[in-house]
């Protein structure tokens, strides 16, 4: 299994398609492995000419755990954010920035095009604005700004996320992993039931760390509003969005557009916060056509 240094961790990373492409690094979101890619959108991205690389993020995955480092409660956190106060977290957005430019240095990469999903948008953000001599295009995927009076996430939603498996038996954390799907995926684009199990299972018997995805909360509830971050973002950016997204609302995605300049967005009907295998080929095109008209 490919392991790799990175800003002081030790990062597991897949490539996919032929090495001497243009490099498109794909950052993946909240308590989410590098497997929430789908293969087939990996297969489309490298058969439109890219060099594609995804990566289990800090904390989850097959990538470096810190174990024993605690997160502050999310009520404490998001009490000192509503009175101005920056709660002290185990590590930043901005760090997570870091973990992904020290993974090109690693493979010796200097510029890539980024494309970062959820909470890998924000991350993603912060690579643009903290690396931009190395960020050849910057696509964004169902994330958002942090702005505070952006429409909140639906509560079944957000219960979804953040409320813990009954056990930790194998068949129990499949059917969690099953319900949270269905709960935050796309209405228009309902996951096959045999195909959602299967991935779901192979996610589960891959990894499954519950301490991890906490830390992360607590980086993307400390991280606040970027709006002022982003509006200094000087990188060819695209906002993918989907118009029926129950856990980051589309405006989200509308707000970036509009803070970023040039940014160009576009949303889709039925597609919510998932990747559904009826929309790969929508996405990859767009993703490419923005890569390629960035060159």
């Amino acid at each position: 299994m490919p392991k790799a240094q990175a800003n002081g961790l030790e990062l597991h990373y897949e490539e996919h398609g032929n090495p001497d492409d243009p490099a498109m690094l794909l950052i993946m979101g909240f308590g989410a492995q590098l497997t929430l890619w789908p293969d087939e959108l990996v297969d489309a991205l490298t058969a439109h000419g890219f060099r594609v690389i995804r990566y289990d993020n800090r904390d989850i995955g097959l990538s470096e755990k810190l174990d024993g480092v605690k997160a502050p409660g999310l009520i404490k956190m998001t009490l000192l954010s509503k009175i101005g106060m920056t709660p002290k977290v185990p590590y930043t957005l901005s760090d997570m920035a870091d973990d992904a430019a020290g993974l090109l240095d690693t493979l010796g990469i200097d510029k890539a095009h980024i494309v970062g999903a959820s909470m890998g948008g924000m991350i993603a953000q912060h690579f643009a604005a903290r690396h931009a001599s190395r960020c050849l295009s910057f696509t964004q995927v169902f994330s958002t700004t942090g702005n505070p009076r952006l429409p909140a996430a639906k509560k079944e939603a957000l219960k979804a996320l953040v409320t813990r498996p009954k056990s930790t038996d194998e068949e129990a954390l499949v059917d969690h992993g099953v319900m949270l799907a269905r709960t935050i995926g796309s209405p228009g684009y309902p996951s096959d039931e045999d195909r959602l199990r299967t991935r779901t299972r192979a996610s589960v018997q891959r990894s499954f760390y519950p301490e991890g995805p906490t830390r992360h909360l607590s980086a993307i509830v400390a991280d606040g509003d970027r709006r002022e971050m982003i509006k200094e973002i000087d990188v060819p950016t695209l906002v993918l969005h989907g118009e029926d997204d129950p856990l980051v609302p589309c405006e989200g995605g509308r707000d970036t557009a509009a803070c970023i300049p040039g940014a160009k967005l576009k949303t889709i009907p039925g597609w919510g916060h998932d990747l559904p295998i009826e929309l790969v080929d929508e996405v990859a095109d767009a993703i490419a056509a923005h890569a390629n008209g960035a060159n």
